[in-house]
Parts: C-alpha cells; structure tokens; sequence
C-alpha cells in the first residue's frame, strides 16, 4: 500500500507533462494500457491519475472514453483573468518576501532565457519555470496552491503565445521588469508589470486563435 502513493504521484506527474509538452492535445483519447506502457507503470496508478484528472476537469468524457479537454473562448478569457490577479498577488508577495538568493536566481532565468530566443517551445518552458519561482517567492502555499490549479488548465492550450513573431524580445522585457520591480521592492510595480504581461500573453493567444499572427 505504501508504494503506491509514489506511483499515483508519478503517473499523475507525467500525465500532466505530456499534455503540457503538447504530446497528448486537446480532443485526444487517453487509453489507459498505452499510458501504462509509454510510462513504465502499472495500470492502477495510471487509472487512479486518470480519474484524478478528471475530477481537475483536465480530461473529460467522450461517451466512455477519456479525452483530454479544451477550453472555450469564454473559459479561457476566466481562466486568464484568475490568472492575472493571482499573479499579480504572488509578484507583490514576492518583493515583500522573496529572499535576497531568490531575487539573485530570477535575475539570472531572465538573462539566460535570452539565449532560447528562436525556440518558442524552450522558452515556453522556461517562461513556466519563472513564473513558478515567483510563486515560491511569494512565500504563500495558498497562493501556490491555487496557481496550480490555474496552471493545470493553462496545459490545455494548444499553442503558445511565444510562436507569435516579435513575442518573445517583447516577453523577456516583460519579465525584466517584473524582476526589477521585485529587486526594488515595490509590491505595486510588481503586481502591476505581471499583470500587464499576463494581459499582453492574452491578447497575443487571442490574436493566434483567431488566425491574425501566423506561427513558425
């Protein structure tokens, strides 16, 4: 019985990654003996996961098969509104809480996430590694429970808003600022720049959805 909470844990996880990394996309049929064989688990943690994610709304039912879900126009302008305060909210704690080393550590993802530029899949990546350390600089395990949520469902979007051309410089600007306004200590300017990133990654995925910016 104990090791099958390590199990559960890891199919969940990668599970999770799959449909993040874009190899299982929305409309896409989970089949529980394919999963349990590309992951090298069992089928019981993999049932368990599945109904786990399920019970997140990340899959949902196709007559009796689990599919993987997608977000309407709407749910995705909800879903970026929740998420662009509860950013806001985490870059304000973090120029409150964040320590000095992690201040240190979001300089140096801004400076190297430069050297992805071309590669919009990488810097979709390391855009969720940042965003994730200002989480944890927040300080708040609330807070970081609720973006998990909110990021669970943002693994539901087919595409990234790094493909539009020109997103990527304007972007990593972006973060400049939210770490410099974190380094400065200036809970509004921090709330503020993030939220104006977030609104600025919505208007560009609006943008991609309705065909006006080609991707590469």
């Amino acid at each position: 019985m104990s090791d099958s909470k390590p199990a559960q844990r890891d199919a969940y996880s990668l599970i999770l990654e799959a449909i993040d990394d874009g190899i299982y996309k929305p409309g896409d049929r989970l089949v529980e003996s394919e999963l349990a064989d590309r992951f090298g688990v069992s089928r019981t943690p993999v049932r368990e996961a599945l109904q786990r994610l399920e019970t997140q709304a990340v899959l949902t039912r196709d007559g009796r098969s689990l599919i993987v879900a997608s977000l309407d126009h709407n749910e995705l302008a909800e879903l970026y509104v929740v998420r662009a305060e509860l950013e806001g909210l985490a870059a304000r704690l973090a120029a409150r809480h964040a320590t000095e080393e992690e201040i240190r550590v979001l300089q140096a993802m801004a400076a190297e996430d430069r050297q992805l530029m071309g590669d919009a899949q990488a810097l979709s990546r390391a855009n969720r590694r940042f965003h994730m350390q200002i989480h944890l600089a927040s300080h708040n395990r609330f807070l970081m429970q609720q973006l998990g949520l909110v990021h669970r469902s943002m693994a539901l979007l087919t595409t990234t808003s790094f493909a539009a051309p020109g997103r990527e410089e304007v972007a990593l600007a972006e973060h400049d600022a939210i770490v410099a306004a974190i380094a400065a200590r200036d809970g509004d300017a921090a709330y503020k720049a993030l939220k104006a990133h977030i609104s600025k990654a919505f208007e560009t995925r609006l943008r991609l959805d309705a065909g006006e910016v080609r991707t590469r």
